[in-house]
């Protein structure tokens, strides 16, 4: 058995927040986590760029950096990073035996087990802290207050990206209660940079206002992120990316490239810089202008608008946009960098979607970004918690698009229908990504 199947077989635990198991594991692992330099990124979207972000930055700028991150898309190993390199198989099946042994000592003394999440967490801090990083870029699974990542004691800084409704079983059902899970990782003193503003109107202040309270009942200096993005000046922008200016605490950032397409890529640069600027601030990283213009520029990641070409000269996106407002992102950034070309063209969005997402709001979305003479083929991603294929055309139907066709299986697509289009978007689920990439 590899480390990846001991590791699943945590799977039947499910996902439960708190954190009494993953201080046990520290414990019995030796406290990987107390000496480690952390940057802690919480939200809904946006998480995984912004990590992207500060990681390539730190490396840039000539730091040791370790990332974690979730989930994966081509290889379990993306999760676990450190300066530039997945962690080797090897050192995952070693640290994976270590931390199941502790998590073995735990079932038997409590008859409860870790959650796989959790295991995976302890892996990564554990590879961390033998690797003598400089920072660590840890991303929040789920929620913030009783998530594993939040055994961190007193991070160097606390993102908290846009905060929508996702999750509403484990995180509550309004907006406050899912900001106040977030705002968890928010410690005593120690400096949060909070993107909450920029998410949709209402929901947007709300959200800010319970994060801005927790800040201040903890004495932990606060940056709205969200006015800085908002003000960013954008001087270019297209498929393969933007090139935009902002100010933040009265230093000009001028022409800054990012090669991830989109209005929010955009807002999730200026949050990560204003995350590294907190840095600076505080004495934790030296000035280094070139560093950080050469990691935003190289910062990438899988599915998130990944534009190429295929054999018969298509272009194709792949979009792991997952909910209501990665679906409104994927659209925004089509119209924006397909608006205004003559002629049109032709569209056609492979989909599929987890049953627990918000389907029939992302799917009109998509319908509406798809145009007149767009089209839709559904899909399913390979995961238990899919909707078939065929409820899914259904859903489209529904929604008011026009599907072309219906392949339950991803790697089985008809190319006869893709070849009928100008453009593919592929779009839904990061399961689904991972299967199609692959």
């Amino acid at each position: 058995m590899n480390a990846e199947e001991k590791i699943a077989g945590f799977l039947k635990f499910g996902s439960r927040l708190g954190l009494e198991r993953m201080a046990y594991l520290m414990e019995a692992l030796g406290h990987p986590e107390a000496g480690l330099r952390v940057l802690h990124v919480a939200g809904t979207n946006g998480k995984g760029s912004i990590c992207r972000y500060l990681y390539e930055c730190l490396l840039a700028m000539g730091y040791s950096a370790g990332l974690f991150i979730s989930p994966y898309v081509l290889d379990f190993r993306e999760r676990i990073q450190v300066d530039g390199e997945w962690i080797p198989e090897g050192d995952l099946e070693r640290l994976a035996d270590e931390v199941v042994g502790a998590a073995d000592a735990y079932v038997r003394e409590t008859g409860e087990s870790p959650t796989e999440f959790e295991i995976i967490t302890a892996i990564a801090l554990q590879y961390f802290k033998e690797r003598g990083v400089d920072f660590t870029v840890l991303e929040v699974g789920l929620g913030g207050r009783g998530d594993s990542t939040n055994i961190i004691k007193e991070p160097l800084v606390s993102v908290i990206t846009p905060i929508a409704f996702d999750h509403m079983d484990r995180l509550g059902g309004t907006i406050e209660e899912i900001a106040a899970e977030k705002a968890g990782i928010i410690k005593p003193g120690c400096p949060v940079v909070t993107a909450a503003g920029a998410a949709s109107k209402g929901e947007a202040r709300a959200a800010a206002g319970v994060i801005a309270r927790r800040a201040y009942e903890v004495g932990a200096p606060l940056v709205d992120a969200s006015r800085i993005a908002a003000a960013a000046r954008v001087h270019e922008a297209g498929l393969c990316g933007s090139r935009f200016s902002c100010v933040i605490g009265g230093r000009r950032y001028d022409g800054i490239e990012i090669a991830m397409a989109g209005a929010h890529q955009v807002e999730n640069a200026a949050v990560a810089l204003c995350a590294l600027d907190v840095l600076r601030e505080r004495g934790h990283i030296r000035g280094d202008g070139e560093g950080l213009r050469a990691g935003m520029k190289r910062a990438v990641m899988p599915a998130r608008f990944q534009v190429g070409t295929n054999a018969d000269g298509q272009v194709e996106i792949y979009d792991g946009a997952h909910n209501e407002a990665g679906a409104r992102a994927l659209a925004d950034t089509l119209g924006a960098c397909l608006g205004g070309r003559e002629p049109a063209p032709k569209l056609l969005f492979v989909v599929g979607i987890l049953r627990d997402k918000e389907a029939d709001a992302m799917l009109r979305i998509l319908v509406g970004a798809a145009g007149p003479d767009g089209a839709f083929l559904a899909t399913q991603p390979g995961n238990e918690r899919a909707l078939t294929a065929d409820e899914l055309a259904g859903r489209i139907r529904q929604a008011g698009g026009r599907v072309a066709g219906v392949c339950a299986d991803p790697k089985s697509l008809p190319a006869e229908t893709l070849r009928e289009y100008d453009m593919i978007v592929y779009a839904g689920s990061l399961y689904l990504m991972g299967e199609l990439l692959k």
